[in-house]
């Protein structure tokens, strides 16, 4: 692998790997920059590279630790931009806060936007992003936002299995669309689970739209953390007898009580990206990449090219 003149690409310390493939995919070096921190906590960043007058990419998904992570690309976005780079793109290949994207109840913040604000004042020009939680949050930004989609990576995966039995359901009302376009791209039937949220960690499921006996389903939703919402889902699914129960997310970011949850096996298998770390830890987890997918972007960004192509689904 080699430089590319007028191109370059670092990465923070929240998804490496991921940038590394990237890099790899696309024939470049991954750029040289210290991304650590003191000892009392703060973080800092020395490019060790000449940026002036580049393309800068700088890779980092807002995962936990998020506030540590989220500070780490404000600041390497500071550092380059006090470097004379050309143009910053910041690549979040998962964007945390992004649930915050409303105001639901009285006197609470809309962190969404806030998080764009603190991207924007510190120097980024662009923002090249997956899945996000809600599309509106492209709206937070006053400047240009790429937002791609995993689904063609999880339809490639998908078009080795047996679509003849499949019903791809929701495991709540707020994924129906994202259901709708899986299942009319599938060419399968849809359901839906109806849940109701009983504290940040539990939800009870309460009833299921649509034919789901003896049937294989896919639950497709854009994150889960506790896995609450899937395994209460995939509870009412056996209590209606599915016969096997697949999820499709986006973005895992699984504690402890979603691992314990897992090990339940409602769940035949949970298929993810690496938009964030997966430690599978003997789970059914399968996790697919999306580094050719975000290279292609960055390359297509970088040549000033549309990134349109990049939402056509083969083998459907």
């Amino acid at each position: 692998m080699s430089k590319r003149p007028g191109l370059n690409i670092f990465s923070g310390n929240s998804n490496r790997p991921l940038a590394e493939e990237i890099c790899k995919g696309i024939g470049i070096t991954l750029g040289e920059a210290v991304v650590n921190s003191f000892p009392d906590g703060e973080s800092f960043v020395k490019i060790n590279e000449n940026v002036r007058g580049s393309d800068v990419y700088l890779i980092q998904s807002t995962c936990p630790p998020t506030n540590h992570h989220l500070m780490e690309l404000l600041i390497m976005i500071d550092a380059a931009r006090r470097a004379s780079a050309n143009r910053i793109t910041a690549v979040i290949p998962f964007y945390g806060y992004a649930r915050q994207d409303r105001k639901d109840q009285p006197r609470v913040p809309i962190t969404a936007k806030l998080v764009a604000n603190l991207l924007v004042a510190a120097g980024a020009n662009r923002v090249l992003t997956m899945d996000l939680h809600s599309q509106q949050i492209q709206g937070f930004f006053d400047i240009p936002v790429d937002h791609l989609y995993a689904s063609p990576v999880f339809f490639n995966y998908f078009s080795k299995l047996n679509k003849d039995n499949l019903v791809v359901c929701s495991p709540d009302v707020g994924g129906m669309k994202m259901a709708a376009a899986y299942a009319d791209t599938i060419g399968a039937a849809l359901g839906l689970v109806a849940k109701k949220r009983t504290n940040a960690t539990t939800v009870e499921a309460i009833s299921v739209v649509g034919d789901v006996k003896d049937r294989d389903i896919l639950l497709v939703d854009d994150i889960t953390e506790t896995a609450g919402t899937l395994t209460a889902a995939a509870k009412i699914l056996r209590e209606h007898g599915a016969r096997t129960i697949r999820a499709a997310v986006s973005h895992c970011i699984l504690n402890e009580v979603a691992v314990e949850r897992l090990k339940s096996g409602l769940i035949d298998e949970l298929i993810t990206t690496n938009s964030t770390p997966i430690d599978t830890k003997g789970l059914p987890i399968t996790v697919l990449s999306v580094a050719g997918l975000l290279g292609e972007a960055i390359m297509r960004i970088h040549q000033n090219e549309s990134v349109t192509s990049l939402f056509k689904i083969k083998g459907f």
